[in-house]
């Protein structure tokens, strides 16, 4: 991956340390009750809500070009699935990304977000394969010692691209620039990541099997969820500081 194209300018001037591109991701979220995730937040961290509730998202994509600053992409390391369950947090004002698990093929990835973002990265067999229009998921945990995780659906597009609306609920879920996460002892820690806005695109899903929020002791309602595709999206992340 080049540097940037679909970033914003005044970012490519900044200290990033890491760049990538994400490909084929598909939002899906739920509206859950704050008390059902406060437990599992540290406190530093306040949940952020849209109309009186909580979402959590799950979020299934691929990603390549996965390399530091000034590092070529390599092959086999850089180009990957992932997997995330996630929910949305605020410290300071700054409204960001509190992730739950990730789920990745690569080993050297997974290893490496462990120990420099703190974030909660397990190995996991993944395929995500594209047949037409549709994309093909299925993912399963294979880490060590680690509570299973699983999910089987197809998604794809069916709608134009479109930018969410400053103050929506699409705008909500998705324009999050910065993450969060804890150290093993427990102190928080915030990354900035810089990209364009969204190319965000309705969509449909078929899932098959979902097993990925019984981990953290929270169950999905029965509701449909909410869905949003983008094609694909580059993004720069910068080094983790104390909150």
């Amino acid at each position: 991956m080049a540097d940037a194209p679909l970033i914003p300018a005044p970012t490519r001037a900044r200290r990033w340390i890491m760049g990538m591109r994400w490909h084929d991701l598909l939002f899906m979220h739920w509206p859950v009750p704050v008390s059902a995730l406060r437990p599992l937040i540290p406190d530093a961290l306040e949940i952020d809500t849209f109309g009186g509730e909580a979402w959590i998202g799950v979020v299934p994509f691929r990603m390549t070009g996965v390399r530091p600053r000034f590092v070529p992409a390599l092959p086999r390391v850089s180009a990957f699935p992932e997997l995330n369950v996630r929910t949305y947090v605020k410290a300071g004002g700054r409204a960001g990304v509190w992730f739950f698990s990730l789920d990745a093929t690569s080993r050297f990835a997974v290893r490496a977000a462990r120990r420099s973002y703190h974030l909660p990265y397990f190995d996991a067999n993944i395929s995500a394969q594209s047949i037409g229009d549709d994309i093909h998921y299925a993912s399963t945990r294979t880490h060590r010692n680690a509570p299973s995780a699983s999910l089987r659906m197809r998604y794809k597009p069916v709608g134009d691209p479109y930018h969410a609306k400053p103050g929506s609920l699409d705008d909500f879920l998705t324009n999050r620039l910065c993450l969060y996460a804890a150290d093993s002892r427990g102190r928080v820690n915030r990354a900035d990541i810089a990209h364009v806005p969204w190319p965000l695109q309705p969509a449909e899903a078929e899932i098959e099997s979902i097993a990925m929020t019984e981990q953290i002791g929270v169950t999905l309602p029965a509701t449909p969820p909410l869905l949003h595709f983008a094609r694909f999206l580059d993004v720069v992340a910068a080094w983790p500081a104390r909150v």
